[in-house]
């Protein structure tokens, strides 16, 4: 998974970025909304993390901006604002989640799971593809029972495919997913991290689609 954190204060805001990332939750991080407007054009992101006490602009006015322009990202609002009214108005702007400051992480974890589980149309973490298991909460990957040790880009990598079905993603898209904002990728990065992940979990895990990109295919031998 990854997660854009937009959060003026950067104290919380590192908090929660090396939470995340603990957590096996690949993060970025913008601190106002006109970086959030450059981010979400530049990268792709499976949640949205919104503060609404933006420095520039309200984060209710820019949810509503983004839902008006028919941007279904899904959006877990995390605020100060406790009140009950303030709760209504941020799901009804479209936020699709309301968590309320202070937090524990491990609540944070598990809704950002929810959310993606539900936008991808899954009703339980756990994804099972033939002989292929993956579990996004504790990055545990089985083939055929027996456990295999991926790397972190491997992991971000096989759920991209896993929770794409069979779309053919880019290229681009594929490395949005393996890379956060300020990396730097190197030209043969992607194609190394395919060649390993065929190597651990079958030759035909990842299908090569020719001009066009790459889907998920067969699992194990």
């Amino acid at each position: 998974m990854r997660v854009l954190v937009i959060e003026d204060d950067e104290l919380v805001a590192s908090g929660i970025l090396a939470g995340l990332r603990l957590s096996g939750i690949g993060a970025d991080h913008v601190a106002n909304a006109s970086q959030a407007e450059m981010a979400v054009q530049t990268g792709r992101f499976d949640v949205l993390l919104l503060d609404l006490g933006l420095p520039d602009t309200d984060g209710l006015t820019l949810l509503k901006r983004w839902r008006g322009a028919g941007k279904d990202w899904p959006v877990l609002v995390l605020t100060a604002r406790d009140d009950v009214q303030d709760k209504v108005a941020g799901l009804r702007s479209g936020a699709d989640d309301y968590l309320v400051k202070p937090f524990e992480l491990d609540e944070l974890v598990a809704r950002l799971h929810a959310l993606q589980r539900r936008s991808a149309g899954r009703s339980v973490d756990r994804i099972e593809h033939g002989p292929l298991a993956f579990d996004p909460a504790t990055q545990v990957v089985t083939l055929d029972g027996n456990p295999v040790e991926l790397s972190r880009r491997e992991l971000a990598l096989l759920q991209a495919l896993l929770n794409s079905g069979q779309r053919i993603l880019s290229a681009d898209q594929v490395k949005d997913s393996l890379y956060g904002l300020g990396d730097g990728v190197e030209s043969n990065a992607l194609n190394v991290h395919i060649y390993h992940l065929r190597r651990k979990l079958g030759p035909n895990i990842v299908e090569t689609v020719r001009g066009l990109g790459y889907r998920l295919g067969k699992a194990g031998a």
